[in-house]
């Protein structure tokens, strides 16, 4: 399978990834075996991924070893994302949005970044620039 160059990741399929008993384990090993993309996250799903992943350290140092090796890129939050966040926050009150996912809707804006790798349904929701859908390139089955 083909995919775009550059990727948004979400925090669920670095959890699925690296917990093997998460249900979407295994298809979220075979996107990571396919995928030869830059993806990019940041670190509030970073962060989200290390409390998920909480009841194992060691699976947790696997998660940091990936990230020192630059496997995911860690976009920095400039000051005119949180400003974009809380627009952000208040557009979709209703849902209520994480501020992982509302950083990952202000990078793809910021970088023009369409494409997402997420297990979240949110992002089906989710507009960029108001009005343009993300393209999921990860749907497991």
């Amino acid at each position: 399978m083909s995919y775009p160059p550059v990727i948004l990741i979400d925090s669920g399929v670095l959890v699925a990834y690296y917990n093997a008993n998460d249900y979407h384990h295994q298809p979220a090993r075979r996107f990571f075996e396919q995928c030869t993309s830059q993806l990019i996250t940041t670190l509030g799903c970073a962060t989200e991924v290390m409390w998920l992943l909480s009841s194992d350290w060691h699976t947790q140092n696997e998660f940091l070893a990936d990230l020192a090796k630059e496997l995911y890129i860690l976009e920095p939050l400039p000051p005119g994302d949180f400003s974009r966040i809380s627009e952000l926050n208040t557009r979709y009150a209703d849902l209520p949005a994480d501020f992982a996912d509302l950083s990952l809707v202000a990078v793809s804006e910021r970088l023009n970044i369409a494409s997402i790798v997420t297990l979240d349904r949110d992002f089906d929701i989710y507009r960029r620039y108001r009005t343009c859908p993300f393209d999921r390139v990860f749907l497991p089955t």
